[in-house]
């Protein structure tokens, strides 16, 4: 899996603990999990991308059968015939005859002189449709199988950001519990001053308010982290009650994709390596294949060639013609005689125009139609994949951007929270500006936590975008993620 692979070798996992949940109830059984671990989960029991293989297995059913069409079919058989009643001869004369018949071997249905009307090994099929059938189940083959990467990659990614979904909440939930813990300790701090006469009952009133709103975004941090989590056992086909605990300790930038590659070099990578794009140009060849077949049915010829070997016997009510026993009386057949050895062989070749030709202008139509439709859709795909390549790209770089932004006002922000903290304790500063430094902050670590979970989902997106290329086709310098001179120019 060059998803999990090249993943795993960009962040470092730890094994931290994280503590029950705020709501009262019973904790969970919790399960630590990391990215590996769940694209490898997804990867062996996810319904989807089964579905999607056992389309491969189908498609390459269908073309071993097609291949098959050059082998003959062996039939085994026998038949039993009785006739009673009028017959004419070959004279025209009408003869009443009661007459039975017995073959047993390779193949069925010999009556009287005809050939075995069910051949013991039979080859039938027109030439053209037997060849090119065989040639487009294997496109086929080769489109269910790109269809099938294809939707792997696409279920890895969804596994991928639901992983991040669950780290995200389980930061979020930690960052509302230092928050809470500052908002607290400004409450504590405002109370003792108004109880002392040393500050206003208003400021401790507005800074326990501040906490309690406080105290409500830790419950619905907590809340955020279960339903992501339980997401995350339904795409891995787990049970929901199990709480999965991220392995990682903090969020960190994450560069599958390093910079700086040119956008146009980006597209080009992403033309050659999209299994959609590849599947549609599986499905073109087997359209044009198709039309090619539809052109030569009517010069192609349909063959059947049919061999049959077995015995042979039976025996009627009429007298044996000429034939004189040793005391003058006549020989009579005997009703059903010994079985005798018989082989039959036929060869039939014809050509057909079907429905006078007017049908064989109706499927080269239909041909010919079929392979302008898969030509849009191939289209279709490309503009479609260079928008997500295109947008992908633009993220990254936005969200790259922003961390730097985030980082310098998580410094800023918790320096001034520092200082109107203890310009409070000091009874320097007013409540109300701690506590707009605390929302300040408070703020400021969100967005910072946004930046980074958002810059690895895009990461992965255009990872995704670009068909998970091998790590030589994006061999690049990685810059350092910390200076982002790339992104100021």
């Amino acid at each position: 899996m060059r998803f999990t692979c090249f993943f795993s070798s960009v962040i470092i996992l730890t094994f931290p603990f994280l503590g029950d949940l705020a709501f009262g109830q019973q904790p969970q059984q919790e399960q630590p999990i990391d990215l590996t671990t769940a694209l490898r989960l997804a990867g062996v029991d996810n319904p989807e991308i089964r579905l999607a293989r056992e389309r491969v297995r189908e498609a390459v059913a269908y073309r071993q059968l097609a291949a098959a069409q050059f082998l003959p079919s062996i039939n085994m058989g026998t038949n039993y015939n009785q006739h009673q009643g009028a017959l004419q001869t070959a004279t025209g004369e009408m003869i009443k005859v009661n007459r039975n018949s017995l073959y047993l071997g390779m193949g069925a249905g010999a009556v009287g002189a005809g050939t075995v009307n069910i051949p013991g090994i039979v080859f039938s099929a027109n030439l053209s449709d037997a060849w090119h059938n065989a040639l487009i189940r294997r496109q086929v083959v080769r489109q269910r199988g790109f269809e099938s990467e294809a939707i792997r990659n696409e279920m890895l990614l969804r596994v991928a950001s639901a992983y991040l979904d669950v780290l995200g909440a389980a930061q979020r939930q930690a960052i509302a519990k230092q928050i809470s813990v500052d908002a607290g300790e400004v409450a504590r701090v405002t109370a003792n001053f108004a109880k002392a006469g040393q500050g206003r009952q208003a400021d401790a009133d507005r800074a326990a308010t501040e906490l309690e709103q406080r105290k409500n975004d830790l419950v619905q941090a907590d809340a955020d982290f279960a339903l992501a989590s339980a997401r995350l056992c339904q795409l891995l086909r787990l049970d929901p009650s199990i709480r999965l605990i991220p392995m990682e300790r903090q969020v960190v930038p994450g560069a599958l994709v390093p910079e700086p590659i040119p956008l146009g070099e980006l597209l080009a990578i992403a033309l050659t390596q999209r299994p959609e794009l590849a599947a549609r140009r599986a499905e073109i060849r087997a359209a044009l294949l198709q039309l090619r077949n539809a052109r030569l049915l009517p010069f192609s010829p349909q063959v059947l060639v049919g061999f049959s070997a077995g015995g042979f016997g039976g025996g009627s009510n009429r007298f044996a013609a000429g034939v004189v026993q040793p005391d003058g009386a006549t020989l009579q057949q005997p009703r059903f005689g010994p079985l005798d050895g018989r082989t039959d062989l036929d060869a039939v070749l014809f050509w057909s125009l079907r429905n006078l030709g007017v049908g064989n202008v109706a499927l080269t139509r239909v041909a010919r139609s079929q392979v302008r439709q898969s030509e849009l859709r191939e289209l279709a795909t490309l503009d479609r994949v260079r928008a997500e390549v295109a947008s992908s790209r633009v993220r990254v770089l936005a969200r790259y951007a922003q961390i730097e932004i985030h980082e310098r006002a998580i410094k800023s922000s918790l320096t001034a929270f520092k200082q109107d903290l203890g310009r409070t304790r000091n009874k320097i500063g007013l409540p109300i500006e701690v506590l707009d430094s605390l929302r300040l902050l408070g703020r400021s670590r969100y967005g910072y936590l946004e930046s980074i979970v958002d810059y690895n989902r895009a990461q992965f997106e255009l990872y995704v975008a670009l068909g998970q290329p091998p790590a030589d086709v994006l061999a690049r310098p990685v810059p350092n993620m910390s200076g982002g001179t790339e992104l100021k120019k």
